[in-house]
């Protein structure tokens, strides 16, 4: 059996060929570094199975050139699901399904991290000091011992969020429709508004949904505690990116850390550094002192790809033996 993985890269090879090898899975896997689109689909030409990610685009265009291909089934080697067209996907009998959740600890992790910087300033410190510069202006941060912190999502990422910054003595607050009980020993669940108005501190945990889209807006932005910090390492599409920019320049937003863009797949997970970035939104962003970027990395931990490797073979003996697949994607 043949299987194309688009936007892979070197890591993913690394970590699917040692799974791969492990399981004596005799998969012939093409690896293609492009995105997967409509006008890219032709290279899972021979293939049963295609693997994707993120950014990759299935929509109908995209899943009309994969029926015709022959492709059967659709491997998500992430969580989220709104880049696929489901309903589609469905019309045409394909398989598909996704790996709901690696290593949340990972991105749980990787927010405080960011938190922690934009907080404590460490990444200009690191800069000074290599100047020689141990001047200690401007590098001023605050406890975070004590201060609130909303999570907006409950789900398995945002408790292991929950958990960390409960361990540094947070007061914690969630919101989630669908609340979960395990949040109840971890913090306090409120509605939307009581969270953004007493938080010091916002960490979005979402899917990327119709009724999450742009839920950071101008109206709720407006609604959060003044000067408070914004982190986003969900889907870049929660933020709308126009409101934020204004936000950070009223100062009514104190702080902004995003792991996410909601144009990333134009620039994330590729070497532009000797390209000229035309995304002048992104642009504005990278030049407030108090907004800290990274391209996406939330999830990348060695513990994180084994796990994103093994379970997407999983899923994909599922697809092959006909069996009953917990991690299936629903049709639409």
């Amino acid at each position: 059996m043949k299987l194309a993985m688009f936007s892979s890269q070197p890591y993913d090879r690394r970590f699917f060929e040692e799974a791969r090898a492990a399981r004596g899975d005799a998969v012939e896997i093409h690896y293609h570094e492009t995105t997967l689109n409509a006008e890219t689909a032709v290279l899972a030409q021979g293939c049963a199975a295609v693997c994707v990610f993120v950014n990759d685009v299935l929509d109908a265009a995209t899943l009309e050139v994969l029926d015709g291909l022959g492709v059967k089934a659709l491997l998500l080697r992430c969580a989220g699901f709104n880049n696929v067209d489901l309903a589609t996907a469905a019309r045409y009998g394909m398989f598909a399904a996704r790996v709901p959740a690696y290593s949340p600890e990972a991105v749980a992790e990787h927010a405080l991290a960011m938190i922690q910087t934009l907080n404590r300033h460490t990444h200009r410190a690191w800069a000074r000091v290599r100047e020689g510069n141990f001047a200690l202006e401007g590098l001023l941060g605050m406890t975070l011992h004590g201060k609130t912190v909303g999570i907006v999502g409950t789900g398995k990422i945002g408790l292991a969020t929950a958990r960390i910054l409960k361990g540094f003595g947070c007061r914690v607050l969630g919101h989630d429709p669908y609340p979960s009980p395990a949040f109840a020993p971890l913090g306090t669940q409120v509605p939307l508004a009581q969270l953004l108005a007493e938080s010091d501190i916002v960490s979005l945990h979402c899917p990327l949904t119709d009724e999450t889209r742009h839920m950071i807006n101008a109206a709720t932005l407006a609604a959060m505690k003044p000067g408070a910090m914004l982190v986003n390492t969900s889907r870049g599409g929660l933020i709308d990116t126009v409101a934020v920019i204004a936000a950070l320049k009223s100062r009514q937003l104190g702080a902004l850390a995003i792991d996410v863009y909601e144009q990333e797949s134009a620039l994330f997970f590729h070497d532009h550094s000797g390209d000229i970035i035309d995304d002048d939104l992104f642009g504005r962003l990278v030049t407030f002192p108090n907004v800290l970027i990274t391209g996406h990395q939330g999830f990348f931990t060695i513990e994180a790809l084994r796990e994103i490797a093994s379970i997407t073979f999983d899923n994909l003996d599922c697809f092959r033996r006909g069996g009953v697949c917990a991690n299936l994607l629903p049709a639409l």
